[in-house]
């Protein structure tokens, strides 16, 4: 099977309808949490999308964070099932996934903060770092998340080329 850059990985991962499905839960399942948390949606009394000007851009960053997670772990867990790769290897790519994720989730918005305010000084300290890097850390989660799906990808396609 010969492959075209990085975007023949996508190609054969999503060739296949459960991985669509993977990635389709996944995305809606960060989207929705992240959103919640963050306060885009609501669903009482009725739901309800809204994202106000001024956080359009912590909006935009949410959903490519979601995006990205949606992408990158199929292709995980395509290379760990299908490819028979040693643990090991893939394992850096598991923990980039959860570290990407985690860092676009930890400035999850007031619900965060105030479970992080109960720890007194020091979560006073961790709310005021969170709101004033809540963009940043936002941005960083998805550099994560764009060299795990790099990797990921070009694994997948050095274990697919034709020898």
């Amino acid at each position: 099977m010969k492959l075209m850059g990085l975007t023949g990985a996508i190609k054969i991962v999503f060739s296949k309808p459960e991985y669509i499905g993977m990635a389709a839960v996944v995305f809606v399942a960060m989207f929705f949490i992240l959103a919640y948390l963050s306060e885009f949606v609501f669903f009482e009394p009725y739901f309800v999308l809204y994202v106000p000007a001024d956080r359009a851009v912590s909006f935009v960053t949410l959903v490519t964070v979601a995006a990205m997670s949606g992408l990158v772990i199929p292709l995980s867990v395509f290379r760990l099932i299908l490819l028979n790769v040693q643990t090991r290897k893939i394992g850096g790519s598991f923990i980039g996934s959860l570290v990407g994720v985690s860092a676009g989730a930890c400035s999850c918005g007031p619900v965060g903060f105030a479970i992080i305010s109960t720890f007194g000084a020091a979560g006073g300290v961790a709310t005021s770092f969170l709101t004033a890097y809540e963009i940043p850390l936002r941005l960083v989660s998805i550099a994560i998340l764009g060299v795990v799906y790099y990797t990921a990808s070009r694994s997948i396609r050095a274990e697919c080329r034709i020898k």
